[in-house]
């Protein structure tokens, strides 16, 4: 059937909703009733020249008293679903009484085997049965989709000669025709329809990112394909369509099972509808409803290819709370062994999920086949940077690159999805990298390789055609360096994030004046007795100050032995933070005294050795928060954090160390750093043009503002 018919079709169905459900419903509510009612006539005109072979093999069950009859049932209907009402949709649009055709129509409804009982449930298209029927039309709705002057059923419709008078409708054509409804209706309604499906064009190009590059190696046998952010499930079925193509082309004869999982109930819906009208029963039972991140529907299942467009940008605290709560979940998809850390964890911010459908992806990846998995998924362009060394963004980045999964990010020309004209991007990974791939990433900058559309389709305004598809896979597939494709070894996005710290100095004054505040600290501490100590020890020495915390601590220390009152820390902590003042000119505070031999002096990492009491010692200096800094060195730092400090860090304060304690590493991808091509600055005389242009436009304009010539 050619585009011509397909779209008469999906334009007489569209009339439909006009022509029947105004008045009644509001134009966002048509397709509560259109889409499921394009589902159920499809079925009816697939199983009529079954009817009577499903009930009388359902007398015959029943006799029998068989109670699993679900399999016979299928193989009487001759399709992967089936009704067991006396009755199709013809035998009731003359129904005279409203309230009979109600009944029948239920009771028909009630008949369809359970996996179109489920999707008529999360249609909840029961719930408008009533409406239809307060208002008089469903009858009218019936005979509308049971019109003479189209064809929804998969055989040709017949002239009295035996001529064909109406084409007939198969699997594929239907799907495209249901494709269309679904597209239309998002975009009536000015709904989000990313959230609903990805554009054909990208799941075109993602396909032929996956499967490619691996075109020759494919075998004849059986792949599983799975998205686990599915929608309408068109990204797997266009997916399904080219691995197919290009396993024929090689003359190879494959089985493709799809699997997904949606949230949505009627994206789920549609997407199960969608595949039984296409004739792929049997892959519609592969379909899970429930969030991918909290009800994993394939715990244990493995994938060869995965492909998603998920959801950014959109929070997943209730699937955290589902798992217990940030602090509590222990999914091995998410909290994992890397790094030597035996709970690596993967955990992004509650309010962007994006990044785990990738690590869900991950997890189910085959190890043991000859391809491995190969995966694409659209990203925003928050996953390659956010997230700080350490965090679960950074962590899953640093999982992928050390791994050496990531074969290339390809960034999309602005505004190629319907519900979002911010930057996207598709990454590639796979587990079983091609030698020359093996250590490097591809990043290919394919923003300006579109085509503008004649009409907007929501925020949709260009798309690739097919020779971009070919020139971005061109570019992937010759892994080489070029304007628009820049390779890499993974260590270029990686860092340490390391903590440099400077010493705490402090310097303590002996007069009224301290010594007043630190008396009313201590009696909010309930440490009158220390207030004392000290009152003892300025008694002694008068009015004086030290240039060195630790000498007057040990002074301190001392005195408090021989007065009974114990030297805690939290008695420290009331001297440095009440008493003692910050100092730069003073001596840095000392926080652990190691013997020599004990520890190794190490003034990098700040571990000094000094003379104490004439013996030589390694000391550790209390670090001051107030002067504590960060710095990215990155992985390919020649001389590593060493050389980084001793360039950038000493030469400004000598007295800094790096914490070795604290020291992450984190990978981020900023792409815009390695395609930014800065724009050369105008001459002045192209200014001064400009200047005199703008002043003889606006000549005259001040005098007739004012009134009079202008002096």
């Amino acid at each position: 059937m050619d585009q011509a018919q397909l779209s008469w079709i999906s334009n007489f169905i569209w009339g439909i909703a006009d022509d029947v459900l105004r008045d009644v419903y509001v134009r966002g509510k048509y397709r509560d009733v259109i889409l499921p009612m394009t589902v159920i006539r499809r079925l009816d005109a697939l199983l009529e020249p079954t009817r009577q072979a499903v009930l009388d093999m359902k007398e015959n069950l029943d006799k029998a008293k068989i109670v699993n009859q679900d399999a016979a049932l299928r193989t009487a209907a001759g399709q992967d679903f089936y009704n067991t009402f006396k009755w199709g949709l013809k035998d009731l649009k003359a129904r005279s009484s409203q309230q009979q055709l109600k009944a029948d129509f239920e009771a028909y409804l009630d008949g369809f085997s359970s996996n179109v009982q489920e999707i008529l449930e999360k249609f909840k298209f029961r719930n408008q049965i009533s409406t239809l029927v307060d208002a008089n039309i469903l009858g009218t709705m019936i005979e509308k989709f049971l019109s003479s002057t189209v064809n929804l059923s998969p055989n040709p419709v017949l002239n009295k000669d035996g001529s064909e008078k109406l084409p007939a409708l198969d699997n594929h054509a239907m799907g495209t025709v249901f494709e269309e409804l679904i597209r239309r209706f998002n975009e009536e309604n000015n709904e989000e329809a990313g959230e609903h499906f990805t554009p054909r064009d990208v799941v075109t190009l993602m396909a032929d990112l996956i499967f490619k590059p691996i075109a020759d190696q494919i075998e004849s046998g059986t792949y599983l394909l799975y998205d686990g952010a599915c929608g309408t499930g068109g990204m797997l079925t266009v997916a399904e369509e080219r691995l197919k193509a290009l396993a024929l082309d090689h003359q190879k004869e494959v089985a493709v099972h799809l699997y997904g999982q949606e949230v949505q109930p009627e994206t789920y819906a549609i997407a199960k509808a969608d595949l039984i009208i296409k004739g792929e029963g049997t892959e519609a039972d592969h379909f899970a409803y429930g969030s991918t991140l909290s009800q994993d529907g394939f715990l244990t299942r493995k994938f060869d290819f995965m492909l998603s467009n998920p959801p950014y940008g959109k929070s997943w605290k209730t699937d955290m709370e589902r798992m217990g709560g940030k602090g509590e979940i222990s999914d091995p998809r998410f909290i994992i062994q890397h790094a030597g850390e035996s709970d690596y964890k993967l955990l992004t911010r509650s309010s962007d999920g994006q990044m785990l459908f990738l690590a869900n992806k991950l997890a189910k990846m085959k190890e043991d086949s000859k391809l491995g998995s190969r995966i694409a998924q659209v990203h925003n362009g928050s996953s390659l940077f956010t997230g700080d060394a350490g965090q679960g963004e950074s962590n899953i980045r640093r999982w992928i690159l050390e791994n050496d999964w990531l074969e290339a990010i390809v960034a999309l020309p602005l505004n190629m999805f319907y519900n979002t004209g911010i930057a996207t991007y598709i990454w590639v990974l796979t587990n079983r990298k091609p030698v020359h791939r093996k250590g490097k990433v591809q990043l290919i900058d394919a923003t300006t390789w579109s085509k503008p559309l004649r009409k907007n389709l929501g925020k949709k305004n260009c798309e690739l055609s097919g020779e971009d598809i070919q020139r971005i896979c061109d570019t992937f597939l010759s892994f080489k360096e070029t304007e628009q494709s820049k390779l890499f070894p993974n260590e270029a996005f990686g860092y340490w994030k390391v903590t440099v710290e400077r010493p705490l100095r402090l310097s303590v004054d002996l007069n009224e004046g301290s010594l007043r505040r630190f008396r009313l600290t201590c009696k909010e501490a309930k440490e009158e007795p220390f207030a004392n100590l000290l009152d003892q020890l300025a008694a002694r020495l008068g009015e004086t100050s030290f240039n060195d915390f630790n000498e007057f601590r040990a002074l301190v220390e001392t005195l408090g032995e021989t007065g009974g009152v114990k030297f805690t820390a939290k008695r420290e902590k009331l001297l440095s933070g009440s008493l003692a003042r910050r100092d730069e000119q003073a001596a840095p505070v000392i926080k652990k005294i190691h013997k020599a031999g004990k520890a190794v002096a190490d003034p990098l990492y700040g571990r000094y050795p000094i003379s104490l009491n004439g013996k030589a010692s390694i000391v550790e200096y209390e670090p001051d928060s107030e002067l504590r800094d960060t710095e990215q060195i990155p992985l390919l730092e020649e001389g590593g954090i060493a050389a980084f400090t001793q360039r950038e860090v000493l030469p400004h304060a000598s007295d800094a160390w790096v914490d070795a304690d604290v020291t992450k590493i984190g990978y981020e991808i900023s792409f815009n750093r390695y395609f930014y091509k800065p724009q050369p600055m105008r001459s002045l005389d192209e200014i001064r043009a400009d200047i005199l242009a703008l002043e003889k436009e606006t000549e005259g304009m001040l005098a007739a503002i004012i009134g009079g010539p202008v002096q």
